[in-house]
């Protein structure tokens, strides 16, 4: 059902990149409610809190954290948080960015689920995955939706526990 919602859109953000775009799977009630139960079943009674990766990553960590009654931690974009922050740079297919976690906003050793939406290159998750460990939290695993073969994200994400609902 993913893979048959997903749309491809060539030459985004820019020229050569072939964009995985899923936000017609999260229109589609029964797609998402799917993919939630999905991932909620995979990692049941592993994780004390779950954590969203900017932007897509939230719509799905929000989800599960309601779904489990678990609280819910935001991993953002650079300079969108307040206050102190943790902040990690990593490369993507495209160019370089930055990740960004208020500390303290969990109990210390607090298992932790990332989430989001396309495992590529890995770049965004294993940034997202050394900010819950630098907080002192513990990476219970990743969740994402679609992973893209040939990119080489699994490798870097290795010493993780990752899911995905789709490969392709």
């Amino acid at each position: 059902m993913v893979l048959s919602l997903s749309d491809t859109i060539p030459d985004f953000p820019k020229p050569g990149i072939l964009f995985r775009d899923l936000t017609p799977v999260f229109a589609d009630a029964d797609a998402f409610r799917a993919v939630i139960d999905d991932l909620a079943g995979r990692f049941a009674g592993r994780y004390d809190a779950v954590a969203g990766v900017e932007a897509r990553g939230f719509l799905l960590a929000s989800a599960l954290a309601y779904a489990s009654h678990t609280p819910l931690a935001i991993v953002r974009k650079a300079g969108k948080l307040p206050g102190e922050v943790l902040s990690e740079d990593y490369g993507l297919e495209y160019g370089a960015a930055t990740l960004e976690i208020r500390p303290g906003q969990l109990p210390q050793g607090s298992r932790v689920l990332i989430l989001d939406d396309v495992l590529a290159t890995g770049g965004s998750s294993n940034a997202a995955a050394t900010l819950i460990e630098r907080a002192g939290y513990v990476v219970a695993g990743i969740g994402l939706v679609l992973e893209l073969d040939g990119l080489g994200g699994r490798q870097v994400l290795s010493d993780y526990d990752v899911y995905s609902i789709v490969a392709e």
